[in-house]
């Protein structure tokens, strides 16, 4: 099989460099799509003030209940595209590919009218302050008009993804994100639109992404080729795409949930606190998309060994992710938690905003490892089909904890720090729990490997 330029083979040779040189240019497209996200936050927060740069951040949570089921949906496409490209089924790829990406253009538009619809309302069920509430609802409005450019873009990368294709999204990144950065500027300083600003330059780089994500599609000349005029929902790829992909959005849709309920209780201690957690949370979102990077090359990896039947490499390929994952976390995490007050300077001059993100930070970034470790392994499980298991763990764990300790141990216990330690409590409980259970999984998974259809 020819490859292009831009894919991995992911079933023949060393191991280590190709999942170094797959993670590192998804690694970098998402500490760019944050930074270019961090401009946001920082031009707002210094040029509209704190209760915009709280209204901006008041959101983050709620986007992702909303967004994260389809999403998640999107990583059932990329395992069943890394499949049929590593079995060389190229009518079974074409069909899957057009099927993901008219799945993606339907919930995009589904997401619009349900997200602007529905924003207000959320942000009351949040306990949002009167006083950020109508900024929050403004920026949320216009964000989910650009939900169909959202999905396109999530869902045409997830299948350059599975063919190994990491660096051509970092490019198309690269340019919707200095488009987002100029119109922030113009948006927000020269004609002072604040929070509607920002939502208008986020949309707009949304739609050149797409736009690039899925001209390089139409050009490919391999078995992903995208041909709009072949579009259509073929319900036996869209079943499979759900069977992997449900169980992950909902995962990470309840988890963003239990984010929710901590982001009222950050709600509680006023516009200050959710103005540190807000500049915090940006912070420690360059820690998530490190590590997730490396997850999302172990599905990968996983998915296309596999399709082929090469269990040992797939064990190999879940031990070194672990050893990238985990020094990766721990370089970025013990930087932050050194560097975190400077770090936090550049989203607001002010020092009790500053002070409520040093004390989230301050139990949140050194053990962000664990954080690495305990989605890795969903990630391998996924590869090998098995999705229900995973969301099952990590809902127990993560929700489970976070929700306890909100619940039972907080109101007796205010305070930023003693309310996030739910997150180095809640990953260390899902990583028992999946430890435990992962080799039963993972004997089921070898027995069905040769007899399991794809």
């Amino acid at each position: 099989m020819k490859r292009s330029k831009y894919e991995i083979d992911m079933c023949n040779g060393s191991i280590m460099d190709k999942l170094i040189s797959f993670s590192l240019p998804l690694m970098l497209s998402s500490i760019l799509q944050l930074m270019f996200n961090a401009v946001d936050i920082i031009v707002v927060g210094r040029f509209s003030g704190s209760r915009a740069l709280a209204a901006v951040g008041s959101t983050t949570a709620l986007i992702n209940i909303f967004t994260n089921l389809f999403i998640g949906i999107s990583l059932g496409a990329n395992v069943l595209a890394a499949r049929y490209y590593a079995a060389q089924r190229e009518k079974e790829m074409s069909e899957a590919v057009h099927t993901a990406i008219a799945l993606a253009m339907i919930s995009g538009i589904i997401m619009a009218f349900v997200g602007a619809g529905a924003s207000r309302m959320a942000l009351q069920l949040m306990d949002t302050p009167a006083d950020v509430i109508g900024q929050s609802a403004t920026y949320m409005r216009i964000y989910f008009m650009g939900m169909p450019f959202f999905m396109l873009y999530n869902y045409g990368a997830a299948i350059l993804r599975a063919v190994g294709d990491t660096k051509r999204p970092l490019l198309f990144l690269a340019f919707a994100g200095m488009a987002n950065v100029a119109l922030d500027l113009l948006l927000v300083i020269v004609i002072p639109l604040g929070v509607a600003g920002v939502a208008i330059g986020t949309v707009t780089s949304q739609f050149i992404s797409c736009v690039l994500v899925l001209r390089c599609l139409h050009r490919s000349e391999g078995s992903y080729q995208l041909r709009f005029s072949k579009l259509s929902i073929k319900w036996i790829y869209l079943k499979r795409i759900f069977q992997v992909g449900i169980p992950a959005g909902i995962q990470s849709t309840v988890i963003n949930f239990s984010n929710a309920l901590l982001q009222s209780s950050v709600n509680s201690f006023g516009a200050t606190a959710m103005a540190g957690y807000t500049a915090a949370n940006n912070i420690l979102g360059f820690l998530y998309v490190a590590v997730n990077a490396v997850t999302q090359a172990c599905m990968s990896f996983t998915s296309q060994n596999y399709s082929v039947g090469k269990q040992k490499r797939m064990d190999r390929v879940l031990v070194d992710c672990m050893i990238l994952s985990a020094g990766a976390a721990a370089i970025l995490g013990v930087g932050a938690y050194v560097f975190g007050s400077q770090i936090l300077r550049i989203y607001t001059t002010d020092a009790d905003v500053i002070r409520c993100g040093l004390e989230i930070l301050s139990i949140t970034t050194v053990p962000y490892f664990l954080c690495g470790i305990m989605d890795l392994i969903p990630g391998a499980l996924r590869g090998m089909g098995h999705s229900a298991v995973p969301m099952i763990l990590s809902v127990i764990g993560t929700v489970g904890t976070r929700i306890l300790w909100i619940y039972v141990f907080f109101p007796h216990h205010r305070s930023l720090y003693f309310l996030f330690i739910s997150y180095p409590g809640s990953w260390i409980a899902t990583i028992i729990m999946q430890a435990v259970c992962f080799w039963f999984v993972r004997r089921q998974c070898i027995r069905q490997l040769k007899a399991r259809p794809l």
